[in-house]
């Protein structure tokens, strides 16, 4: 048995080195062979790799696919940073859109406040919310205007959009106003297009009530609701806000007035408008120095003439 394997051994090794030798002599040659310059190896070359490289394609494929499954990760991962990135900016886009609305409507409350007039002979006082009544039973805000600057009790109150209440309570340098929602609100208005007039009840709550409508099936919701003269509490055609239903069918008034930011309030100087006792008031004739005459002193002459006749 030793014999016989070292007869193996000594047939193995000159085997090995004659393979090794043979696959030198091959690479020596290939080498040799590619680097040759000659149109003929170049054919052999092209050959060899048209022959070669086209059934390699198999051995390729796993790595040509894990390439794209990589590639593909990164761009998903890519994909995903930049999706984060703009839902971020959308929240801050949020965020200044909601800040740019407040903005504006500041702006335009200010505005109205500092400019606009309801009626030419209508002036105002623009005060600034000090505080509110803090209690669910009572609503209402103390302003920072009051008899010092000529404010008398039952003036209408406005923020700049719509009717917001009316003065309830005069002190030398601050004045309280009741707002529409307070349960001890009462206010006369008139519904349009339809012309009906209504009370609108403060519950509280933050929609006031209609009551005492005259023709209910008239009135849709989103109808116009103004103030009316009526009682002379206030003056005619202020805006209050637009009638909805609430879940009980029952028709209530969304304020135009924003309640939520109250910062400033105008105060309405109220003139008591001119009482016309008789019509001849209405169109008073003028003298020949074209000044305007008093009916009743003409009255007067005129009815000692038809006497004396």
């Amino acid at each position: 048995m030793p014999s016989d394997r070292s007869q193996e051994a000594d047939y193995v090794r000159p085997v090995r080195r004659l393979l090794l030798a043979v696959l030198v002599l091959v690479l020596a040659g290939l080498f040799l062979l590619w680097r040759v310059d000659s149109p003929r190896v170049e054919r052999f070359r092209m050959a060899f790799v048209d022959a070669v490289v086209p059934n390699m394609e198999w051995a390729m494929a796993p790595v040509t696919r894990a390439a794209r499954m990589i590639e593909d990760f990164r761009s998903y991962t890519r994909i995903y940073e930049q999706n984060q990135e703009l839902r971020r900016e959308l929240q801050q886009m949020r965020a200044w859109r909601e800040a740019a609305l407040q903005l504006e409507q500041r702006n335009a409350q200010l505005l109205d406040l500092a400019q606009v007039r309801l009626d030419p002979q209508l002036t105002h006082v623009t005060g600034v919310v000090m505080a509110d009544a803090g209690s669910p039973f009572r609503k209402s805000v103390l302003i920072n205007v009051g008899a010092r600057d000529g404010i008398v009790d039952g003036w209408a109150v406005t923020d700049g959009l719509g009717l917001a209440g009316r003065v309830a309570g005069v002190g030398q340098r601050t004045s309280r106003v009741m707002l529409l929602t307070d349960s001890n609100s009462r206010v006369p208005v008139i519904l349009q297009p339809s012309g009906q007039r209504a009370i609108l009840s403060g519950d509280n709550g933050p929609a006031p009530l209609l009551e005492f409508i005259e023709a209910p099936d008239d009135i849709r919701p989103g109808d116009r609701v103004v103030s009316a003269s009526d009682g002379g509490v206030f003056p005619p055609g202020l805006l209050v806000g637009a009638v909805v239903l609430d879940s009980d069918r029952r028709m209530r008034v969304r304020l135009a007035a924003d309640y939520g930011r109250l910062d400033f309030l105008r105060v309405l100087r109220s003139r008591p408008a001119e009482r016309i006792e008789h019509s001849g008031a209405l169109l008073r004739p003028l003298g020949e120095d074209g000044s305007l005459l008093d009916p009743a002193s003409e009255a007067a002459p005129e009815a000692e003439e038809a006497g004396d006749g």
